[in-house]
């Protein structure tokens, strides 16, 4: 097929906007489908997953196709819950344009601010679509005037080119019309309408089509808006590529089938009769079924089978793939997300997706014993499926930790566990990985003397521990002269400081940031061996810590929020109320950026908090930034539970 008879894009928007129904109208316009599935019903062609009919709502990106006057339009239906944003982000590197739905009984919500945001930072050019005005109480002009005032004051629905503001933005968009246009000459309306392509290609212009995708008001209008107003491959914005022998250096992709192959892999899916599929955008070149390719990442050679397009969950056997198709490949060895494709001579190597990091953790603690031999490795296929799920074991607090978006993300994730693996678990809130260490230096002795009838135990040694500066672990030396204690036992009485530091000796978290000097000690010719001196240090080291003005120390997140103007009062007031410190401020478009250093203790909900006082509209990134003493009154209880659980276990 030609490259100018082709077009894909995403379908994006707030949860429950329609993109789905839309999805659906599409296909039964351009008799893809025989019929208008529901999700009601559960049987759309995109929400085909067991999680997706349960819960009514996308989870998943899928793959569709269909024809539409000579045009093949390939479609990425998208998620609208925040939860779920990274099978955004990996569908956005895959298309040339988008459509955003927008509810018009809702209006301008946060998923349409983020999917906004989103195309900008891509460069993507966009079209409208105003769902739902077969609902009551809908006005086209009220949710037009919306998207103009939150979003972009070109957006227009195209089919009056009257409005100033879009004959002004379709002006600016070509040069010899600024001029004509600057002069106070009238344009007219086939200049306009010539120029008016170039102009959404450009970004310059948002084309607006209003309906209904359940009554298919509107869809033949969005297909022609799709096919004359979206670029087709050849139009596209510039990708970003480099030369992977000089990653420095940028290299340009020219968008046709005649030169060298170059693609890009945006996501993995896991069927569950294929196994594995690959998903991949071809930017140039061509790739045949059978054939094979270069993963430049890898740097290896795969062979491939059968090239698919996706209908859903039905796969379509095609000869090959071409410059702007994007097809899926079954079970290959060595390509993953994100790897670049390419042929072994001329190289494109593209930029990783970068995910957003995950704001809400769980402790995992499987039901059975059964459980927790499947447990781990079932979570780990989850995690090798989806970027941003993340599966940890804290060798701390010796929990098992599992991390998301939100936590609808990880109820879908623990759904997933039951459904596919058998696996049942229960989640809790993870326990802080606090520190002990000391606030003054102390000289101490530890001495072991054990006497049962024949050959006994026998160690004895002094040790001096002083406080080091936050980040320094912990430092042993060996300042022992005049073989106060045999040589061969000094590495013993390291290995039993060490081990009790692992230990902890006030709450049992690991003691880090102290110097431990072995200054003297005495020892018995026949009754001293290595197990003496391990357990005189391990004594030594837990005196001394308790005596040397123990304090707990726990890990300081540095935390990024970005919020509407409106809430900044809010958010100031609620870091302040979880120990937290605001650090500075800065301004990112219409949204404010809070930077403030939280305690990660009081962390652990706030994904949650956040959409509760933002209504949904803020968003969070969080890092480790340093550990820092706990306050007392925190610190008290954490010891008398500790003691209390120690006391129960003896």
């Amino acid at each position: 097929m030609d490259i100018k008879d082709k077009r894909n894009f995403i379908l994006l928007g707030h949860a429950h906007s329609g993109k789905t129904t839309l999805a659906e109208a599409l296909l039964y316009q351009c008799k893809a489908t025989t019929r208008k599935g529901t999700i009601i019903e559960g049987n759309t062609v995109s929400d085909y997953s067991f999680d997706e009919i349960e819960r009514k709502n996308s989870i998943n990106l899928s793959m569709l196709y269909c024809e539409y006057k000579g045009t093949r339009i390939q479609i990425l239906d998208t998620p609208g819950y925040a939860d779920f944003f990274g099978e955004v982000i990996s569908g956005v590197r895959a298309v040339d344009g988008a459509v955003i739905v927008v509810d018009a009984s809702s209006g301008v919500e946060v998923g349409t601010e983020r999917a906004w945001q989103i195309l900008e930072e891509a460069n993507i050019p966009c079209v409208f679509f105003i769902n739902k005005l077969d609902k009551e109480n809908t006005d086209v002009n009220k949710t037009l005037a919306a998207i103009k005032e939150q979003l972009t004051r070109t957006a227009a629905i195209i089919d009056s080119l009257q409005d100033p503001d879009l004959v002004e933005a379709i002006a600016e968009s070509d040069d010899k019309l600024l001029e004509k246009y600057l002069e106070g000459v009238q344009l007219t309306p086939e200049e306009l309408s010539n120029a008016l392509t170039q102009a959404v290609i450009k970004r310059k212009v948002f084309p607006v089509v209003a309906g209904s995708a359940a009554t298919d008001k509107g869809i033949p209008e969005l297909l022609e808006a799709i096919v004359k107003y979206l670029p087709n491959p050849a139009e596209r914005a510039k990708v970003e590529a480099s030369d992977p022998a000089k990653p420095e250096t940028k290299k340009d992709i020219v968008f046709s089938d005649t030169t060298p192959f170059s693609a890009f892999v945006f996501k993995n899916i896991s069927d569950p009769y294929v196994g594995q599929l690959t998903l991949l955008r071809v930017f140039s070149g061509t790739l045949a079924s059978n054939t094979g390719f270069y993963n430049v990442n890898k740097k290896t050679k795969e062979r491939i089978g059968q090239v698919y397009l996706l209908q859903g969950k039905e796969q379509r056997a095609v000869e090959g793939a071409s410059c702007g198709d994007i097809v899926a490949l079954a079970k290959l060895k060595e390509t993953t997300l994100s790897d670049s494709l390419s042929l072994d001579k001329e190289q494109f190597l593209f930029p990783l997706i970068q995910f957003p990091e995950t704001a809400m953790s769980a402790s995992v603690k499987p039901k059975s014993r059964e459980d927790e031999e499947k447990i781990s490795d079932a979570l780990h296929k989850l995690a090798a499926e989806d970027p941003t799920f993340q599966v940890m074991h804290d060798p701390v607090t010796k929990e098992l930790i599992i991390s998301g978006l939100g936590d609808v993300h990880l109820a879908v994730m623990v759904g997933r566990l039951k459904k596919r693996f058998n696996v049942s678990v229960e989640l809790g809130t993870p326990k802080v990985s606090y520190k002990e260490t000391i606030t003054k230096s102390v000289k101490v002795q530890g001495k072991f003397k054990r006497q049962s009838g024949g050959r006994g135990q026998y160690g004895d040694c002094w040790i001096e521990v002083e406080p080091l500066e936050r980040g320094k672990g912990l430092e042993f030396v060996d300042k022992i002269f005049g073989g106060a204690i045999p040589r061969n036992f000094i590495p013993s009485v390291e290995k039993g400081v060490r081990q009790a530091a692992g230990e902890g000796a006030v709450a049992g978290y690991p003691i880090e940031d102290i110097r431990v000097r072995l200054v003297d000690g005495s020892y018995h010719d026949v009754d001293s061996s290595d197990m003496a001196f391990q357990i005189a240090g391990a004594m030594a080291l837990r005196k001394a810590v308790s005596e040397a003005g123990p304090v707990l120390l726990e890990p300081i997140m540095d935390v990024e929020v970005t919020i509407p103007e409106d809430a900044l009062g809010s958010i100031s007031g609620d870091i302040n109320s979880r120990r937290g410190h605001v650090m500075g401020m800065d301004i990112k478009g219409k949204s404010q950026i809070v930077k403030a250093q939280v305690p990660l203790a009081e962390m652990f909900k706030y994904a949650s908090d956040l959409r509760s006082i933002t209504g949904g509209r803020g968003m969070y990134i969080m890092r480790f930034s340093h550990y820092a003493e706990v306050p007392h009154k925190i610190t008290a209880p954490i010891i008398s539970a500790y003691l209390a659980t120690k006391k129960h276990e003896e």
